[in-house]
């Protein structure tokens, strides 16, 4: 069996090699080639293993910085440094490979609820019909016969068999970045008839065989080179014939770095250069003012990370992961971690109208002439169009206007179908070829703009017909215009392309070319209709307006209610008619306000206009990127095809599952279902997982800033260290334990009741203010110590310290929170923590941390200055609780 056809074999010779047919493959030779192909997955897809994970998290600039710096500590012979330095690196790296692999597993496992699926025709015996079937894209296999339609994602590189209108979207493999027409050639030249894995299709439909899966795929091959033993002509080989895949590009699915973690990458690098600044200016310090040389580098190492948020990493990654496990078990699947607290920063929602605001299946309501009085032929033409697109186009899945037209259409009489186009998002209409009687007659259906562009009308016809539409729309009907016109007869060439949408193609696959035209004649005779050319559809007659209604979702209501008082603005970008999207705005409580027309739009007019009508998919990107550049953050809810350019430029895309694939594959936010409630959890849960990281860093850092002032004032005041290198990086080890419960605080509701960013430099301003306040506070035990016990006694003023340090953090950790409530896991941890600290002077580790047992009397002196402090917090954040 030959798997890799030549690039200009015939459909039959593809087949054959293949050992298929178009009814597809018997589902017992399916299950054997899945096991001797491996499933349809793309190498570079699979999970990291552990070491790799290990190394990805050694990679963090934080913990090279520490190995930096226990690598100094190792070479001065300072070996108690460099272990417990190597001990924190270690504990980081395995806190964070472990939360990122169950991070990884919970989200693979929720993909797997959103994986692409693929139409395939099989069959349960060798003699039995074809079955069309959904099935998980990664079990298909070579010789599988799909279909594809508007907003598919290829799934595996295939050769067409049949196309009606079809363009793809290749430009992640080819560069090209507008769609790409492609053809079912029996006699192909060039690549018209090939399609890739990993290109998705902008229009139209399409039945293809699949020639390569997995590894195998030119797509897998442009990332990792051809598989090893890769020979022309053998299983694992690819179309022969393409173009290199040296060149394609490498960033299939790259979003840019989204707000949350521009902030978060911003503020390490702050840390990190502290880090980097703190050890030259401690040992110059030193050798200035005390004539200290090499022998203060420990110290100033320590000091170094003493500053270091080490379980930052292992934080983000389990507050995120806590948060997409609470919005899976509510049907919401976040399929990017950091697109969580970006979920909480959303305040401007931009979505359609259609199947979020509304039901998913309009109601046909009427046919009206071009003058607006009652007529059936706009309905009978229109429902002709929507026939013969179902059944030529035969799309995966049926235009739900069709359905609503079909279902109320009269008799058709004799028409017979001969060629459609299935509706464009770019060009807004769908296209029949079709036998009236003796006459070939073309009819087109869709926009009224795009429709009345077609027709050859005069001025005053023309905006009469828009007249007549506008007052439709102003009455809450959705429109859509008919028009139709005599075909153009063509000449011998163009016999082929007529014939390639002639619902016979399965027979023409297997009898070649000649076959196919053959046939072609016998039903057309002498001179057949040309295939469906857009440059041709001119001077068409309108035929009038059918329209449809669009009934209100009965929870969209109470949802945009609910994401009003979340601080959220929703703004509709609708290709409709101004008035509809107005009308179905009143119904459910949303104030329209000024209902702007896409065209002409401003950046200003988009500011302020709830209802943006007559929006193309690039104006609604357009529309999204100015709100971005206002300052906004945009999350944006769409289904289809003609949203993806949106959803790419928004900050958060969102869709429901029912989406097409291409669009699912984009969003970073999946919902079950069209219930915009489920958005409003979704920002809830984002908004506390912004709240508690926030919470994190204020409290890490605050404490952490505040010591190391501390330790650098007093290192140069004390004549001896106020703390050695060992216990400073004991206490950083208990004291980073403790905040891991910080990942399961609840924040209060101040931080739900608005937009909630991680603003890097109110973050700043926080560690500053408070880590001035924790520094005065250790000076201050620094002076009841050196009191209490002199400065001859060095081990006890150095336990005294790490007992009040370790008792200041946890009070920081329960007083620096934006609530008051305590949660019972940061109450355990606040409770050992603080244990941790009164009871290592008394441990079998005292001796090897230099610790002594203090009297009573220096005990009750620290309880002292730590009522203190804690008075000095409560006062300060009462103030400030109730700002996020």
């Amino acid at each position: 069996m030959v798997w890799a056809p030549e690039a200009a074999d015939t459909p039959l010779r593809v087949l054959r090699r293949l050992e298929t047919g178009p009814r597809g493959l018997v589902t017992a030779d399916a299950e054997a080639r899945l096991l001797d192909h491996g499933e349809n997955v793309v190498p570079s897809r699979l999970p990291p293993t552990l070491p790799r994970r290990l190394l990805r998290s050694v990679r963090d600039p934080f913990t090279l910085v520490l190995l930096g710096l226990g690598l100094v500590s190792a070479l001065i012979a300072s070996w108690a440094t460099a272990g417990v330095i190597v001990l924190l690196v270690a504990v980081s790296c395995l806190l964070r490979s472990n939360g990122e692999h169950r991070a990884d597993r919970s989200t693979a496992a929720l993909r797997r609820l959103v994986a692409t699926t693929t139409t395939v025709r099989r069959r349960a015996t060798k003699d039995a019909e074809p079955e069309e079937r959904e099935i998980p894209a990664d079990q298909l296999v070579p010789g599988d016969v799909i279909k594809l339609g508007p907003g598919d994602l290829v799934p595996a590189d295939a050769r067409l068999l049949r196309a009606n209108g079809l363009t793809v979207h290749q430009a992640q493999l080819t560069g090209e970045s507008a769609p790409v027409a492609k053809r079912a050639l029996d006699l192909p030249d060039g690549d018209e008839h090939l399609l890739w894995q990993g290109s998705s299709v902008a229009s139209g439909s399409a039945l293809a065989v699949v020639t390569a899966t997995g590894a195998a795929t030119r797509f897998a091959g442009a990332y990792a080179g051809p598989p090893p033993g890769t020979r022309p002509g053998t299983r694992s080989g690819t179309l022969s014939g393409t173009r290199s895949g040296s060149r394609l590009s490498r960033r299939r699915g790259a979003r840019r770095t989204s707000a949350f973690d521009r902030s978060v990458y911003g503020l390490s690098w702050i840390l990190v250069r502290g880090m980097l600044v703190i050890p030259p200016v401690a040992l110059v310090a030193n050798a200035v003012l005390r004539g200290k040389g090499l022998e203060a580098l420990p110290f100033a190492v320590a000091v170094a990370v003493g500053l270091t948020p080490e379980m930052l990493p292992v934080v983000v990654t389990t507050v995120l992961a806590r948060g997409s496990a609470l919005l899976a078990r509510r049907g919401v699947i976040v399929k990017r971690l950091s697109a969580l607290p970006d979920m909480g920063a959303i305040d401007v929602l931009c979505m359609d109208k259609t199947g979020t605001l509304t039901r998913d299946r309009p109601v046909l309501s009427g046919s009206v002439g071009p003058g607006g009085r009652p007529d059936p032929e706009p309905l009978r033409w229109a429902a002709v169009n929507g026939l013969v697109t179902l059944h030529l186009a035969d799309p995966p899945a049926p235009d739900p206007l069709d359905e609503a037209i079909l279902a109320g259409a009269p008799e058709l009489g004799e028409v017979e179908g001969l060629d459609a186009v299935p509706f464009d998002p770019l060009t807004r209409v769908s296209r029949a070829l079709v036998r009236d009687g003796e006459d070939v007659v073309v009819v087109v259906k869709g926009a009224v703009e795009a429709v009345l562009e077609r027709c050859a009308i005069g001025e005053r016809e023309r905006r009469r017909a828009n007249a007549t539409a506008a007052a439709l729309a102003r009455s809450g009907a959705r429109v859509l215009a008919v028009a139709r016109g005599a075909a153009s007869v063509p000449g011998p060439d163009a016999v082929a392309r007529g014939a390639a949408s002639v619902p016979g193609l399965d027979a023409g696959a297997h009898g070649g070319a000649s076959q196919v035209g053959l046939d072609a004649v016998a039903r057309w005779g002498a001179s057949p209709p040309a295939g469906l050319d857009e440059a041709g559809e001119r001077g068409l007659t309108l035929v009038g307006f059918v329209t449809l209604a669009d009934e209100p979702s009965p929870d969209a209501a109470a949802a945009l209610a609910v994401l009003a008082r979340r601080g959220v603005k929703v703004k509709i970008l609708t290709g409709d008619h101004p008035g509809t999207a107005a009308r179905i705005c009143r119904e459910l409580g949303l104030e329209a306000g000024e209902v702007a027309d896409a065209a002409g739009l401003t950046a200003a007019m988009a500011e302020r206009a709830t209802v943006i009508a007559r929006c193309t998919p690039e104006q609604k990107a357009r529309v999204v990127r100015a709100l971005r550049a206002a300052g906004h953050t945009v999350g944006f809810l769409g289904d289809g095809v003609n949203d993806l350019p949106a959803m790419r430029a928004a900050d958060v895309g969102i869709c429901p599952r029912a989406a097409v694939d291409v669009t699912r594959e984009a969003a970073d936010v999946v919902l079950a279902g069209k219930d915009l409630s489920a958005i409003g959890q979704a920002v809830v849960v984002g908004r506390r997982s912004s709240g508690n990281i926030v919470t994190y860093l204020r409290i890490a850092l605050s404490s952490n800033l505040g010591n190391v002032i501390a330790m650098l004032v007093a290192g140069l005041a004390l004549p001896f260290l106020p703390m050695l290198p060992v216990q400073v990086l004991a206490q950083n080890l208990c004291f980073d334990a403790a905040q891991l419960a910080l990942a399961f605080e609840r924040p209060g509701p101040a931080v739900l009741r608005r937009p909630f960013r991680l603003r890097r430099q109110a973050v700043l301003r926080f560690i500053t203010g408070f880590g001035l306040v924790n520094a005065g506070v250790d000076l201050v035990t620094f002076a009841v110590l050196t009191r209490v016990h002199g400065t001859h006694d060095e081990s006890a003023f150095h336990t005294g310290w790490l007992v009040e340090n370790v008792l200041t953090q946890a009070a920081i950790m329960l007083l620096l929170r934006p609530v008051a409530r305590v949660s019972r896991p940061l109450g355990l941890a606040t409770g050992a923590l603080a244990a941790a600290g009164l009871l290592l002077p008394i441990s079998p580790l005292a001796p090897a941390l230099g610790l002594v047992a203090l009297p009573v009397t220096s005990l009750l002196w620290l309880l002292l200055v730590l009522v203190l402090y804690a008075g000095v917090l409560l006062a300060l954040t009462t103030r400030t609780r109730r700002k996020p």
